[in-house]
C-alpha cells in the first residue's frame, strides 16, 4: 500500500488532539460579504466547492460567522481556494507553543543520509476541528454559506 495516498477522501479520524479556535473574551461573530469574482473564477469555485462537499470536508452552514473566499493561482496555473480568515485571526488567542529555530532543526540532521520532501496534500483536512469551534470556520460564497466538517 502507498504510504502517502494520492487523495484524501474523508474527514479525519478522531484523535486525542483537535484543532481549537479560542477567542478573545467578548468577541461577537464576524461576517463579511463574499469577494467579487470573474466568471472563470466562479466556475472554478463551484467545482472546488462540489469536490469539498463530496469529500465531506465542508457542509452547508447556518453559522453567524462568515469569512470571504478567493482563488489564488498555484505554481502550475491551477487555482487554490483560500479563505480570508484575517478578521477571525485578529480576535483569536494565539497559541504560545514554542517552535524550534531552523538552526536547531538543522543541527538535528547532522549525520543523516536520507532526506525527503513531501507535499502535505490537503494538510488542513487531516485534523479535526473541535465541534464547538466548527461554526467559526464558516465562509461565504456566491453559491452558499459553508463550514468545515
Amino acid at each position: 500500500p502507498d504510504v502517502f495516498p494520492e487523495d484524501v477522501s474523508d474527514v479525519p479520524p478522531e484523535r486525542e488532539v483537535e484543532f481549537t479556535i479560542d477567542l478573545v473574551p467578548g468577541t461577537s461573530p464576524i461576517s463579511m460579504a463574499p469577494y467579487r469574482m470573474s466568471t472563470s473564477e466562479l466556475n472554478e469555485l463551484k467545482k472546488q466547492l462540489e469536490e469539498l462537499l463530496e469529500k465531506r470536508f465542508i457542509r452547508p452552514s447556518v453559522s453567524q460567522w462568515g469569512a470571504p473566499v478567493l482563488l489564488v493561482k498555484k505554481k502550475y496555473r491551477s487555482m487554490r481556494l483560500c479563505i480570508d480568515y484575517r478578521q477571525l485571526n485578529k480576535v483569536t488567542i494565539k497559541n504560545k507553543y514554542p517552535l524550534p529555530s531552523i538552526d536547531d532543526l538543522m543541527d538535528q540532521l547532522v549525520g543523516a543520509c536520507v532526506f525527503s520532501k513531501i507535499d502535505l496534500r490537503f494538510g488542513y483536512h487531516q485534523i479535526r476541528v473541535k465541534a464547538e469551534d466548527i461554526p467559526k470556520t464558516a465562509f461565504q460564497t456566491r453559491y452558499g454559506h459553508y463550514e468545515y466538517s
